[in-house]
């Protein structure tokens, strides 16, 4: 095998797929194509404020210098998105989704040490926002297939590369809308990977995990609206908006969700307790004793309980208040915002419990809404990403892992299509990966995008 940022070129990577196209202009571009990538502003502030197509023509225009015929789709003016399909050499096979979205969340230069939209590559690092989220893994899918265009290198399946937009609020004008109206691009296509997985977890002791997303929890974004009468803040008042409101979101803020094991939680559980040469006994049937068991669990896993902890429950986090006009004035209603996040299986639980919460003087509405998903850990596809990442760094361990958050997978899969997170890096100890997503001084290793394109090739190939 070689050596991790040595060309393997014409040879064959020990337990691959065939000699390996990755060459030194390969690694190059990986590192030049993120850096032009962060350096091409794509904010998305929501609402429609963003303007993708300038970093759209930017893929298009590296696709086509590949031989890549690639499609530029928009249902809004500006809100571009990249569709290409690189053909395998078995037309029998199932297609894979590659997927990564172009915007970026938004960034106060003030709070950086670079500019966040300069693609600076210092002391063997690029920085930038969107540097991890995700332009670096549009960047080495592109070198990727530009690689095998050089070498004359085919997949076994067909490639459909989507570029997206709109991931960053609603995803309407992105992934929904190639969905929607354009699921014949996608044809073929039964598994997809994209972000927020088969990065360097350093879980302690020299023990290496890369966490592969085999699910999301669903978001159930709401908006609470509190009525009541207004009237002179002077004066008592009962009927009071926003004390009924502040009540809600306390009740909401305060409670404990009931723990729920997804299969993909379970198997994670069960993954990371072996390597920590823990027991963990996760079939009580009483709900309090299963959450102490796992509560115990996560208590003697280290910082690999970090990957597990967000996934276990529900979730819903008061993050936005509105009331009133003026400081002596009651007003007559009050609203607020709550980030949920709803695990697969766990919706009927999430509203009834949120009927309760809020109580009679509240109400609540889906204020952004998408499903959650559960991806199996046993499938070929899975093995094929384990395996491409354990080649390149023996010794590590890929475990699977539920996504806190969530992709544009959620609007693939109404194609049929299950996602999996698998945008990998190799990542430094102490580096704060999860920490840098819509963070301050977001940045990516040169090295760790050089072996993400390896891997990438490696599992591409051969999945």
């Amino acid at each position: 095998m070689a050596e991790h940022g040595t060309s393997t070129r014409g040879a064959a990577v020990e337990g691959g797929p065939g000699p390996d196209p990755v060459d030194s202009a390969a690694l190059d571009e990986a590192v030049r194509f993120t850096s032009e990538l962060i350096r091409i502003d794509t904010t998305n502030r929501g609402g429609g404020d963003c303007r993708e197509r300038p970093a759209a023509e930017y893929v298009a225009d590296r696709l086509g210098e590949a031989g890549i015929d690639p499609t530029l789709l928009e249902r809004d003016r500006g809100r571009t998105n990249v569709v290409a399909r690189v053909p395998g050499t078995d037309p029998s096979a199932p297609a894979l989704l590659v997927h990564g979205h172009l915007d970026v969340v938004p960034a106060e230069p003030a709070d950086w040490t670079v500019h966040p939209f300069s693609g600076e590559v210092r002391d063997g690092v690029v920085w930038g926002r969107g540097a991890i989220d995700m332009k670096d893994m549009d960047a080495m899918v592109l070198a990727v297939v530009r690689a095998w265009a050089r070498a004359g290198v085919r997949p076994r399946r067909d490639i459909v590369l989507a570029f997206t937009a709109d991931e960053e609020d609603s995803a309407a004008a992105g992934s929904g809308f190639l969905a929607d109206r354009h699921a014949a691009l996608f044809e073929g296509c039964t598994e997809g990977i994209s972000e927020s997985g088969a990065f360097t977890f350093h879980a302690g002791d020299g023990l290496r995990l890369y966490p592969v997303g085999a699910g999301e929890r669903g978001t159930a974004w709401l908006r609470l609206t509190a009525r009541g009468r207004a009237g002179h803040g002077s004066k008592v008042n009962r009927a009071n908006a926003v004390s009924r409101l502040a009540s809600a979101v306390a009740r909401i803020g305060e409670h404990r969700w009931p723990v729920r094991l997804t299969p993909t939680v379970r198997a994670a559980l069960t993954e990371l307790a072996a390597l920590h040469g823990l027991k963990a006994d996760l079939d009580a049937a009483d709900p309090g004793e299963l959450a102490r068991e796992v509560d115990g669990l996560l208590a003697r896993l280290g910082p690999a309980a970090a990957l597990v902890e967000p996934t276990v429950r529900n979730s819903a986090n008061p993050t936005v208040l509105e009331a009133g006009y003026k400081v002596n004035v009651i007003p007559g209603s009050a609203v607020g915002y709550v980030d949920g996040r709803v695990l697969p299986g766990g919706e009927e639980e999430f509203r009834t419990t949120l009927d309760r919460l809020t109580g009679p003087d509240v109400d609540w509405e889906y204020h952004h809404r998408s499903v959650p998903l559960q991806a199996p850990v046993d499938a070929p596809v899975f093995a094929a990403m384990r395996a491409a990442v354990e080649c390149f760094d023996p010794g590590a361990r890929v475990v699977p892992y539920c996504i806190s958050g969530g992709t544009d997978a959620k609007q693939f899969s109404r194609l049929g299509i299950t996602g999996y997170g698998f945008s990998p890096l190799r990542l430094p100890e102490g580096f704060d990966y999860q920490g840098l997503y819509h963070g301050v001084d977001e940045r990516v290793p040169v090295d760790g995008l050089h072996f993400g394109v390896r891997v990438l090739d490696h599992f591409l190939r051969a999945a």
